[in-house]
């Protein structure tokens, strides 16, 4: 984060998106010196002194007042989502509440016992930070088979959603449009930066994806923010081949900042077919390492030595 802040990033980022031509000022031809519009320009469409809302971008303002904020969305072009995210950051700048680590996220009895029933879909539980705190067999099988199938129950160790797709190659190929799945994740974690300024987790892990990511950093600066609540995908899954899943996050209103996460396949599709034979090959790998093992334990009780009355051994 830049000496702005995270406000004043977001202003300027977007200003500087916009053309004269989207918000129905004439174009010169004028070489401009900085990208997208000048402060000044959105000063005039805001209704606001050129000298305020350079404070604004800046991070020398923090008290803007509702109605303010309301006219620089409109004069940034921003749609709904957009102007409640700005709204969440100028109310986080004015907090300034001290940061604190979070404690680690648990799914709830209720929530796991709801997606226990969820036995022919493919589903999972996110938390705030789209750490995995759950999934069920299909789920585990669709989005993570290379990963063990208990480690969302190791708080250290669970998988995270957006690290497995930005850095995770077997993540990544399941997805034919890897860009637009990205993107949506990256928005809906920008959106979800906005409402918890204070998470030291969720900043850490933007932190890293940073680093690690040019593709994240990219698409982090854009400064775009949507829900990742519903959108269709097709994948490419390495055991059933290719199928086309729509994901839709629900939210759990007994868990706050916790979504239910489902791969609906339409019925009698191909892709319905392709989650069966997943949900087949599942069943079938669940029960072959308990018959592996009771192999095993019964080839070593014949090779081992009998021990009882009558017998001897020697040290």
């Amino acid at each position: 984060m830049s000496e702005r802040g995270r406000l004043g990033d977001f202003l300027y980022a977007r200003r500087s998106q916009l053309r004269p031509a989207d918000v129905g000022l004439k174009d010169y031809g004028d070489r401009r010196r900085v990208a997208g519009l000048r402060r000044e320009e959105i000063a005039l469409l805001a209704g606001v002194s050129a000298s305020y809302y350079t404070r604004l971008e800046q991070g020398q303002s923090t008290g803007a007042s509702p109605e303010i904020l309301d006219a620089v969305a409109r004069a940034l072009c921003l749609n709904e989502l957009e102007r409640r995210h700005l709204h969440d950051l100028a109310d986080a700048g004015r907090r300034r509440t001290p940061a604190r680590r979070p404690r680690p996220e648990q799914a709830g009895t209720t929530t796991l016992h709801l997606l226990s029933t969820l036995e022919s879909v493919p589903a999972l539980i996110s938390g705030r930070r789209a750490d995995v705190l759950a999934w069920n067999d299909l789920g585990h099988a669709l989005f993570a088979a290379h990963m063990s199938p208990d480690s969302p129950q190791r708080a250290g160790e669970r998988p995270n959603l957006a690290r497995m797709l930005f850095l995770d190659p077997h993540t990544r190929a399941l997805y034919a449009d890897w860009p637009a799945k990205a993107k949506a994740v990256v928005e809906n974690l920008r959106m979800v930066a906005g409402r918890h300024p204070d998470d030291t987790l969720l900043a850490s892990l933007i932190g890293e994806l940073t680093v690690k990511s040019t593709e994240f950093a990219a698409m982090w600066a854009g400064h775009r923010v949507h829900p990742c609540d519903f959108a269709s995908y097709e994948m490419r899954h390495p055991l059933v081949g290719t199928l086309t899943v729509t994901q839709q996050s629900l939210n759990l209103p007994q868990a706050a900042d916790q979504h239910l996460v489902l791969a609906v396949t339409e019925p009698g599709s191909p892709s319905r077919q392709a989650v069966s034979l997943l949900a087949q090959a599942t069943a079938i790998a669940a029960t072959a390492p308990a018959d592996d093992h009771t192999r095993r334990d019964a080839d070593r009780s014949k090779r081992a030595p009998v021990s009882g009355p009558g017998t001897s051994s020697r040290n």
